[in-house]
């Protein structure tokens, strides 16, 4: 099963954010990368596209949903502090390629390292349980 792994748009500074962060949307910049994901994953092949229920990382897919015809499904398993199990636990569930769009601290527990707003790591969730990289792709703005 192949998980395209978004990490969301650009969205301003936490620190410079007033209000409940979980309404913190994408500001100018992550609203290009948005739109900009629809033709990165062109060619990828998937039937779901889910995201943590925060407004930055739902409109980060917004664009490619819309694009394809599918919707965005939310789901706490993705949001902040869920953590990798939560997210593994949701991605068999789904047990079909997909798109997840996601936070720092996901992307970190499940790869290791840190990767940009706005990137995209190609996974692939073997029977086992193992997540192997398959790609990385940069964000495109």
């Amino acid at each position: 099963m192949k998980i395209f792994l978004v990490r969301h748009a650009s969205a301003g500074k936490r620190l410079e954010w007033v209000g409940d962060d979980r309404l913190r949307p994408v500001d100018e910049r992550g609203r290009k990368q948005a739109e900009l994901l629809v033709d990165q994953l062109e060619d990828a092949e998937f039937d779901h596209i889910v995201s943590s229920p925060y407004d930055r990382c739902v409109q980060s897919v917004e664009p490619l949903a819309a694009a394809r015809g599918l919707e965005v499904e939310t789901d706490e398993a993705l949001a902040e502090g869920a953590g990798a199990e939560a997210a593994l636990a949701l991605f068999r569930r789904v047990d079909t390629d997909l798109v997840a769009c996601v936070h720092g601290d996901l992307v970190v527990e499940l790869l290791g390292g840190k990767r940009r707003k706005g990137s995209t790591t190609v996974l692939e969730l073997e029977p086992d349980g193992r997540v192997a990289v398959l790609d990385e792709l940069e964000p495109a703005a």
